[in-house]
């Protein structure tokens, strides 16, 4: 599967809005409460709330396009874009989604070594995300790829607070 990878700018916004929405609807929705799921969405998700993230230097988005078509997206943070950890020798991958009609192709897997090769030429010491406990499914995905976990933190969808594994994989150092 051939892919090209693009940065995205502040002319993406409307198209970044879209795939962010729908595919974290996609993977969501049905496992949170309706009221709250729709207050995320119209939060951090919003078109105000994606641009804002877009301006910010150390803030990068990236499509994935298979056949022309957007097939993904990435987002990773550095230095104080980071939620949590803050540590400038690690970059933190954020978000990572596959339309639903590319998931199971080996896309998120490709996705992540791009994000692993930005962050060696970025001369990072490792890459952290935070993944919802609930899902397994996430979680064994990047246990495969090395990740492990190294602590939790609150994630909250609207007035629910859930609990995040974060989970840390060490590159080679240089």
């Amino acid at each position: 599967m051939e892919l090209v990878l693009k940065r995205c700018t502040p002319e993406d916004l409307e198209s970044l809005t879209e795939i962010s929405r729908k595919t974290f609807s996609d993977a969501f929705e049905a496992a949170n409460d309706p009221e709250d799921f729709q207050h995320y969405l119209n939060t951090a998700l919003s078109s105000k709330t994606l641009l804002s993230e877009l301006q910010n230097p150390l803030s990068h988005f990236y499509f994935v396009y298979h056949e022309g078509k957007v097939a993904g997206y990435f987002k990773y943070n550095e230095a104080a874009a980071q939620t949590d950890l803050k540590d400038p020798l690690a970059i933190e991958l954020e978000r990572i989604y596959v339309v639903s009609e590319y998931q199971n192709k080996g896309l998120g897997r490709r996705m992540i070594n791009e994000v692993i090769q930005k962050a060696i030429e970025l001369r990072k010491r490792y890459i952290w995300l935070g993944v919802w406990e609930e899902n397994k499914g996430a979680i064994s995905f990047y246990e495969s790829l090395g990740f492990e976990k190294f602590g939790k933190h609150p994630y909250y969808i609207g007035k629910d607070r859930q609990m995040d594994w974060l989970m840390k994989l060490q590159l080679p150092t240089l």
